[in-house]
C-alpha cells in the first residue's frame, strides 16, 4: 500500500485507501478494519495526507515532514486523552509547530494515523512527481527557432507588397493622363460637327443666286 493512496474522510475516523473514485464520492478501504465502503462526496470530503499541511511559526510544512520528525523522536506516543502531554511530546518532536493554530484535536489525529501507519508498515514518503518537464523543453526550443523564421518571412513579403501597389500605381498613371484625350477628342468632334452648319449656310446663300 502507497502513501500517496490514503486519504481522510471527514466524518469517518482513521485512515483510508482510496479505491476507486466516482463524480458522486469514492469507495474507500479503512486502514484499520479492511472494510470498504462507499463515502458520498454531499456528505464527506476527502483529503490526500500528500496535500495536508501543518501550520508552523515558519512556513506551513507537509504533514510527512511531522510523521518523518516523530520516527526520529522515536519512543512511546503520547495518550491522546491529555492535551497537555500531547504538546510536550510534539514540543520535543517538531518544536516548529504553531501550537496557537494547530489544535489538541489535530493533535490527537497526527498521533492516530501515525500509529496506522506504523502498524500496517507503510513507508511515509512523498510520491515522486515524474520527469515530465526534460522531454518537453525540446519541443519549446524548437518552437521559439520557428518563430523568427515566420518574422523573416513576413520582412520578405512585405517588399513583394510594395512591389504590387507600385505596379498598380503605374497602371493607374496612364488611365489619368489619358484623360484629357478624351476632351481633346470632344473638342475635334465638336469642330467637326460645326463643319457642316458652314457648308449649309453657304449653300443657302447661293440659293437666291440661281432665281436669277
Amino acid at each position: 500500500m502507497e502513501y500517496s493512496k490514503l486519504v481522510a474522510v471527514t466524518g469517518m475516523p482513521g485512515l483510508y485507501e482510496l479505491v476507486n473514485s466516482k463524480s458522486d464520492g469514492a469507495i474507500v478501504r479503512s486502514l484499520e478494519d479492511n472494510s470498504t465502503k462507499f463515502a458520498s462526496s454531499r456528505i464527506h470530503n476527502f483529503s490526500h495526507l500528500e496535500s495536508i499541511e501543518v501550520y508552523t511559526t515558519g512556513e506551513n510544512v507537509n504533514l510527512v515532514e511531522i510523521f518523518q520528525a516523530m520516527e526520529k523522536a522515536g519512543g512511546s506516543l503520547p495518550d491522546g486523552k491529555n492535551n497537555d502531554v500531547l504538546q510536550k511530546y510534539f514540543e520535543k518532536a517538531y518544536p516548529e509547530i504553531d501550537f496557537e493554530r494547530v489544535y489538541s484535536s489535530d493533535l490527537k489525529k497526527m498521533v492516530k494515523w501515525f500509529d496506522i501507519l506504523k502498524k500496517k508498515n507503510i513507508e511515509i514518503k512523498l510520491s515522486e512527481v515524474p520527469e515530465v518537464e526534460e522531454t518537453e523543453e525540446p519541443a519549446t526550443e524548437e518552437v521559439k527557432e520557428e518563430k523568427p523564421a515566420k518574422k523573416a518571412a513576413a520582412k520578405a513579403a512585405a517588399p513583394k507588397a510594395e512591389k504590387k501597389a507600385a505596379s498598380e500605381d503605374k497602371e493607374e498613371a496612364p488611365k489619368k493622363a489619358a484623360a484629357p484625350k478624351k476632351k481633346a477628342a470632344a473638342k475635334k468632334s465638336s469642330e467637326t460637327k460645326a463643319a457642316p452648319k458652314s457648308s449649309s449656310a453657304a449653300a443657302k446663300k447661293a440659293a437666291p443666286k440661281k432665281k436669277k
